[in-house]
């Protein structure tokens, strides 16, 4: 029996959607006193697909082989009072066949019975009186295929979520990493002199404790940055850039303590997305660190420069130093 269940899954996995699976097996609960022969030869009848019915009588007989066996899709009698189908799905719900696909039989009127079956999670409910043989069979066609859509969206949306998990996680690891890192490279003394221009850069730019309301209004103006930086890039942002850049340059903010408010700030980005997805800002915001970077290099290099060789006002020809001794004399 269980490589039968292992061959029909296999059909049904294979078959496209929208198509007839070439064979079904198929469960059928009746009451004690109507069997479903009639249904068996029904569907004998058809060849459009090879239905394998089995019968099950009453409820409690039906639930136990539902507990037992896998089957396709499950055929339910609505015979009032002796079988209640609608009992019958609150049962079989309950007991953990939320997966199963479910189409309910009965003599009353679709217009009557179908909006109870769906509320009581049926997949769908056929009046044989008014229905054929060939539609009862796309109906429990239709209802299987429902049944592995949601399945397959229930996984893909799991999938999706773990893969976000992991992208938050990684990208907390690597935020952790790189903090670790620059932490580590600070410079421990800043006292020594400078003998070269690498020197007076870093003289220049040594590594100071940022002031609170400094790094408070830092800190609020790159996060602004980086939230425009990831939705729009960076083709509409120079002059941001440029102006944030000053604003650091002149507050003496060196590149490990600008790179640490990056970190500070993208890390406080990565803990507010919930759910979504990690790797856009992670890689809008790798882009934005290295141009302002860049920046931040050329604005520290045009100052040192600037300080190394100050402008000297040129005079006019007989106002110099000599001229005036000349005169003098």
């Amino acid at each position: 029996m269980a490589a039968v269940d292992g061959a029909l899954d296999n059909q049904l996995s294979t078959t496209p959607w929208g198509l007839l699976p070439p064979r079904m097996r198929t469960l059928f609960v009746t009451g004690t006193h109507r069997t479903g022969g009639w249904l068996a030869d029904a569907f004998a009848a058809d060849s459009a697909t090879e239905v394998l019915l089995e019968e099950s009588s009453g409820m409690a007989d039906g639930l136990a082989r539902l507990r037992e066996e896998s089957f396709d899709a499950v055929l339910i009698s609505h015979d009032e009072p002796e079988l209640d189908s609608l009992e019958l799905l609150d049962g079989l719900r309950a007991g953990g066949g939320e997966e199963q696909p479910v189409v309910v039989l009965g003599t009353l009127s679709e217009q009557e019975m179908s909006a109870l079956c769906f509320e009581a999670g049926a997949d769908a409910y056929v009046c044989i009186n008014t229905t054929t043989v060939r539609s009862l069979i796309w109906t429990v066609s239709r209802a299987i295929e429902r049944r592995r859509l949601m399945a397959d969206n229930r996984r893909l949306q799991q999938a999706e979520t773990h893969r976000r998990k992991l992208e938050h996680d990684e990208a907390t690891k690597l935020l952790a990493q790189q903090r670790a890192m620059l932490l580590g490279a600070v410079p421990e003394s800043n006292d020594d002199k400078a003998t070269n221009d690498h020197s007076q850069l870093n003289s220049l730019a040594r590594t100071i404790p940022l002031h609170k309301s400094l790094a408070e209004s830092l800190s609020e103006r790159y996060r602004e940055l980086l939230r425009t930086y990831v939705i729009m890039g960076s083709g509409n942002l120079a002059e941001e850039m440029r102006q944030l850049v000053e604003l650091l340059a002149s507050s003496q903010v060196t590149a490990h303590q600008a790179v640490l408010l990056h970190l500070d700030v993208l890390d406080e980005m990565i803990q507010s997305l919930g759910h979504r997805s990690a790797r856009h800002v992670m890689n809008r915001a790798d882009m934005l660190i290295l141009e302002m970077m860049v920046c931040l290099v050329e604005g520290y290099r045009t100052r040192l420069w600037e300080q190394l060789h100050p402008p000297q006002q040129q005079l006019l020809p007989g106002f110099g130093q000599e001229a005036l001794d000349r005169r003098a004399a």
